[in-house]
Parts: C-alpha cells; sequence; structure tokens
C-alpha cells in the first residue's frame, strides 16, 4: 500500500510543479514570453551560424506558440492532478489501482513529449537554443523530462508484484 501512495504523491507533485510553471507563465506573461522570442529569433546563437534560415521573426507566432506551450502545461498539470485523484480513489485494491493509472500515465507522457520535443527537439536543436549562453532551457528541460520519466516507470510498473 505504501508503494501505491508513493505514486500518487509522485504523480501530485509533478501536477504541482507543473501547476506553478502555467501559473508563472500567465502572472509573469512576458519573462517566459521573451524567452521563447530569444529562442525563435535565434538572437544569441553563434554569430553567423548556418542555422540563422530558421529563425521566426513573426511577433504572431512567437505569442501562438507561447499560448500552445501554456496550454499543453495545463493539460499536462490537469491530466496529473485527476490522475492522481483515480489513483487516490483506486489505491485498496491492486487491480483497481492498475486500472487507473490511464489519467496519470497521459500527463506524464504529455509532459514528456512537451519539453523533450518541444525544448531539447526543437528548440534546441532546431533553433540552436543550446548556443546560447543566456536563453538556453536545455538543462531545465531534461530535469523535468528525467523527473518525468522516472516517475512514469515507477507508476507503470504493475503492483501486483509489490503487494506479494
Amino acid at each position: 500500500m505504501l508503494t501505491r501512495y508513493s505514486k500518487i504523491a509522485l504523480v501530485w507533485a509533478i501536477a504541482l510543479n507543473t501547476s506553478l510553471v502555467v501559473f508563472n507563465n500567465l502572472t509573469d506573461y512576458d519573462s517566459n514570453y521573451w524567452f521563447v522570442v530569444h529562442v525563435l529569433t535565434m538572437d544569441t546563437t553563434f554569430p553567423d551560424n548556418q542555422g540563422m534560415w530558421r529563425a521566426i521573426n513573426s511577433s504572431a507566432f512567437h505569442h501562438l506558440l507561447y499560448w500552445i506551450i501554456i496550454l499543453v502545461e495545463t493539460a499536462t498539470a490537469l491530466l496529473c492532478w485527476w490522475g492522481g485523484a483515480r489513483l487516490l480513489r483506486a489505491r485498496h485494491q491492486v487491480q483497481d489501482f492498475n486500472q487507473a493509472k490511464g489519467i496519470a500515465v497521459a500527463g506524464l507522457t504529455l509532459g514528456i513529449i512537451l519539453w523533450f520535443t518541444g525544448f531539447i527537439t526543437f528548440g534546441g536543436e532546431w533553433f540552436l537554443m543550446w548556443q546560447s549562453d543566456v536563453w538556453n532551457g536545455s538543462q531545465s528541460a531534461f530535469r523535468l523530462i528525467v523527473v518525468f520519466g522516472i516517475t512514469l516507470l515507477y507508476l507503470a510498473r504493475s503492483d501486483d508484484a509489490l503487494d506479494a
């Protein structure tokens, strides 16, 4: 039973963290908006790099992408809160608990997709964010991916053997 409580706590810890990310993005919109702008315009990458043709200088696109990021973060947080609640309700029966994992798995997976595909793949590699000393979110994204991934692996492990 302790393992099930542990899984619930970790899913909710991620929900809380992601909720705070959303809160910060909404209450201090400009700070992270400018992060998106600098990554997409590639204005702090290595001078004269050959990838500058990828830069996007459209303010409308910057705002659109930032809102998409906020919406995906919101969906991730909501799925993790909801998934944790489903797990809590199902905690007394192993089979019910195993069957209740789907929403939490979806939230954790969505978070990994956002921070890996959005930040590491597109931001880091396509827009060469790794070249910037100032606007490089690769390490922060990696930390989140690791926490989400480890929690996903732990959650996905069947609880049948753990109760034996």
